[in-house]
């Protein structure tokens, strides 16, 4: 008799928060960041409060959209969230004291720029030290949480904008296309043309 193939349970995105409600937090913000593998540039970092319970379709974990559709959420998360803020951790930072550090100083950073203020973060990922809000880690929480998934999506594409940004400046590293990813054509390009300001050094001990 031929196996029946079981639907896939859709995810609920709101039930990692409305148990934090359940315990009394109000403003909750999901936190995520992009670009800790590049060879080049900061790394970013979003917080998000999102009104509670918020149906946002397409809604998901930022890696698992495509490009337009990040886009198209973008703008909308930015318009109806109660609060959202980007921060960001430099190339050079990342370099004095490495990317896990940066990372989360960046998400830090994004929590207290948040107007009004978070009083609960769900962080993205099994680490929270130097996260100085009351705070949840949730591992693989961009495909788990509402909050968290938003905040994927203001950190991939505002960093993306930023690479975009930086292809023009530096247009022999064609950053356009790998958005600073260690990819073949970045490696041969870095062979060719050395790093430029905003390579992390650290990162580039292979060359």
């Amino acid at each position: 008799m031929p196996r029946v193939k079981k639907e896939t349970e859709p995810v609920d995105l709101w039930a990692i928060e409305r148990e934090e409600y359940a315990n009394g937090h109000d403003l909750i913000c999901g936190v995520d960041e992009a670009g800790v593998g590049p060879l080049a540039g900061a790394v970013y970092a979003a917080a998000v409060i999102l009104p509670e319970n918020y149906d946002l379709p397409y809604l998901n974990d930022s890696k698992k959209l495509t490009e337009k559709r990040r886009e198209m959420l973008f703008p909308l998360i930015k318009e109806q969230a109660i609060a959202w803020a980007v921060a960001t951790a430099s190339e050079r930072e990342i370099d004095e004291i490495n990317i896990l550090n940066a990372r989360m100083l960046a998400m830090e950073r994004a929590i207290q720029q948040l107007k009004p203020k978070a009083d609960f973060a769900l962080i993205d990922g099994n680490r929270n030290r130097g996260i100085t809000l009351p705070n949840r880690m949730v591992v693989k929480g961009d495909s788990l949480s509402a909050s968290i998934a938003a905040a994927s999506i203001l950190a991939k594409v505002s960093r993306d904008h930023y690479m975009m940004e930086m292809a023009e400046q530096y247009p022999e590293y064609r950053f356009q296309l790998h958005k600073g990813y260690p990819t073949k054509l970045h490696y041969a390009l870095l062979r060719e043309y050395g790093p430029c300001p905003i390579h992390r050094l650290t990162f580039l001990k292979k060359l």
